[in-house]
């Protein structure tokens, strides 16, 4: 059900729908409805745990009316990153909001740019200059320290801005979106199967959880099932996914320390898990297997030994990874108190995945949405209470033992299932209606909105990765730290670049 409002009463739906933080904001963006004889219109959607779904707030903006409207981020501090995206890319204007600076349109876009309006086409080509200030502290004996946004490893771009006192971090700005691809743009018109190519390069450490959501939020345009051995299939692809990502986080996280030891034997791991993922689905990222209506390929006895001979190898050098860093009181030392995130602002920024468990947070869509089987699976949510990189770490270490126990539990299942059905045909999709889809990636939970046009082709696709509501926390996580330990900081929350450069 989507609750219709005036834009003035936005924020009181919001206030409605959120009930006092116990529904926190999943996500919130625009569409726009002119080419159908409408007008614009702003979409919030809050978590709804006690029903397993996504509640709608719709306003709808008059097509030759004004597009302000009372902002939403001093109810709800989640919602400062959307309002300066929607502000950007469609022109809505939240009043009174602490910090409209852009956020994804750089220097070089002119005023008046608003890309995901109809009226612009994917093609259409743009230049402009324009300031772009980023924030800082002032004072006595205070300087700046920029980083970025080139660096010194092979990664994405972003700038840090850091106001600094000595060594100790007062404040933080980050500047990204560098590479902003407009994948939201591209697929406008474009049939689901014809944007699945591209849905899954959205982003290379989150292929199955992307193409998860994506297929998920096409599919309840379906009547039709899908067949349970596809939704087993999936939760292995997405449980190794997690496992990769995780193995390797581990690692990462003592690279921001020079932990040379345990940064070699977690690549190593993480290798051999991808190439596990190459034996599944015929590529180390996992792509080409899940589409909308099932799977496309099977896995046979020999795959499902396989995989639990790579598993077994994994979980026994994972724990001998785990000694090694607990026994280092150096490494503790640099971990422990470092980077905290209170509960209170994991809670107001509506955190999601590992740095949202690590504060206390009981959040987990396998969990709280139960999609797919995973109500038929046996694991545990994974919490810690302390909010620092200490917790950070445990909580990724715990989750590697449920994923293992999930896939034990999937491959089980797999060889008692005598049903070889992996595909369905989703018949004719609805058109005109508000879609979603869920999906729990290494970093926490990815949700994608869909909705066809008449023709059953793309009309507006939304994609809020889980590192999204999470890097606004960065910023809060650094201060009273010192800068050495930013690096190290930045890999406990391990947030991705390209999931927001989409």
């Amino acid at each position: 059900m989507v609750m219709h409002v005036k834009p003035e009463n936005l924020r009181g739906a919001a206030n409605i729908c959120g009930d006092g933080g116990k529904h926190p904001l999943a996500a919130m963006f625009g569409v726009d409805e002119t080419h159908r004889g409408g007008g614009l219109a702003i979409y919030c959607l809050f978590y709804n745990k006690e029903k397993r779904t996504l509640d709608t707030v719709k306003a709808e903006f008059p097509a030759d009316g004004p597009l302000n409207y009372p902002c939403l981020t001093t109810l709800l501090p989640a919602a400062a990153w959307y309002e300066r995206e929607l502000h950007d890319m469609f022109g809505f204007v939240p009043e009174g909001h602490p910090d409209l600076r852009p956020l994804v349109l750089h220097e070089t876009f002119p005023k008046g740019f608003h890309p995901l309006l109809k009226r612009f086409n994917a093609n259409f080509q743009v230049r402009g200059n324009r300031e772009y200030e980023m924030a800082a502290a002032n004072g006595e004996g205070l300087f700046e320290v920029p980083v970025g946004p080139i660096h010194a490893g092979i990664i994405e771009p972003g700038h840090f801005r850091f106001s600094q006192a000595g060594e100790s971090m007062l404040q933080l700005d980050a500047k990204l979106f560098f590479t902003h691809r407009g994948i939201e743009k591209a697929v406008e018109g474009k049939t689901p199967m014809e944007a699945l190519h591209i849905v899954e390069r959205i982003c290379g450490a989150c292929t199955v959880a992307n193409t998860l959501s994506f297929c998920q939020a096409v599919e309840k345009l379906s009547d039709v099932e899908v067949p349970k051995r596809a939704w087993l299939i999936r939760t292995l692809a997405a449980e190794l996914e997690r496992l990769y990502n995780h193995v390797g986080d581990t690692g990462n996280v003592c690279a921001g320390v020079g932990f040379s030891p345990v940064i070699s034997m977690g690549s190593r791991l993480k290798e051999y898990l991808m190439q596990l993922d190459e034996v599944l689905a015929g590529n180390r990222f996992l792509r080409g297997l899940i589409v909308p209506g099932g799977v496309k390929y099977d896995v046979d006895d020999h795959i499902l030994e396989e995989i639990e001979e790579v598993l077994r190898e994994v979980e026994r050098e994972y724990a001998t990874i785990e000694h090694i860093m607990w026994e280092q009181n150096n490494f503790i030392n640099r971990v422990r108190t470092t980077g905290i995130i209170k509960s209170k602002t994991a809670f107001d920024l509506a955190m999601v995945g590992v740095g949202a468990r690590a504060s206390g947070m009981e959040r987990d869509s396998r969990k709280d949405m139960g999609y797919g089987i995973y109500d038929e699976f046996d694991f545990e949510l994974v919490t810690e209470q302390s909010g620092d990189v200490e917790a950070r770490i445990k909580v990724r270490i715990a989750e590697v033992a449920e994923s293992l126990k999930i896939v034990r539990q999937a491959i089980n299942a797999l060889r008692y299932d005598n049903s070889k059905e992996l595909l369905v045909d989703l018949g004719t999709l609805r058109t005109l209606e508000g879609s979603w889809g869920i999906s729990e990636s290494a970093r926490g939970d990815n949700v994608h909105w869909l909705m066809l046009d008449e023709e059953g082709r793309i009309d507006r696709l939304f994609v809020r990765s889980a590192s999204y509501p999470n890097w606004p926390a960065l910023t809060i996580a650094v201060q009273g730290d010192i800068i050495p330990d930013f690096p190290l900081i930045n890999k406990s929350f391990e947030l991705c670049y390209a999931c927001l450069d989409r």
